[in-house]
């Protein structure tokens, strides 16, 4: 079976779905290579290579916090993604032309019950009330 071409399938997944920037589908890949990473080195995590939708968020905040720092939610923004739920918008856009994978348990619901993007991106970076 050939090797889907992942530039490619993405101007079609763009064409269908133009909600999200072409470089927040390059991040998620990116930020699962990094959860995968994570997850070999934990080894509760080695019986399996499967992420699941809570494991990928982690992950997807962690990568964006050490990629982009303060400005995390501000590319998120450009980038047409405001909410864990848009995240998992992206991964069955790219499980449906057969770019990732999943289980039968695996559903977009899982990227609902996420973190808040504030709480997640801007909170880890303000000042903390002086104390007298």
């Amino acid at each position: 079976m050939p090797q889907k071409n992942f530039n490619e399938v993405l101007d079609l997944v763009l064409e269908e779905d133009p909600r999200y920037q072409r470089g927040a589908y390059f991040f998620l890949r990116q930020a699962l290579d990094y959860t995968i990473k994570a997850n070999k080195l934990d080894t509760r995590a080695k019986r399996e290579s499967h992420i699941s939708g809570q494991e990928l968020l982690k992950g997807i905040r962690d990568y964006a916090l050490d990629q982009y720092g303060p400005m995390a939610k501000t590319v998120f923004d450009e980038w047409g993604v405001k909410s864990c739920s848009d995240f998992g918008e992206i991964v069955f856009n790219l499980v449906d032309k057969g770019i990732l994978g999943k289980t039968e348990e695996d559903s977009r619901k899982d990227f609902i019950t996420g973190y808040d993007f504030d709480d997640a991106f801007v909170k880890p970076f303000q000042p903390t009330a002086t104390q007298k």
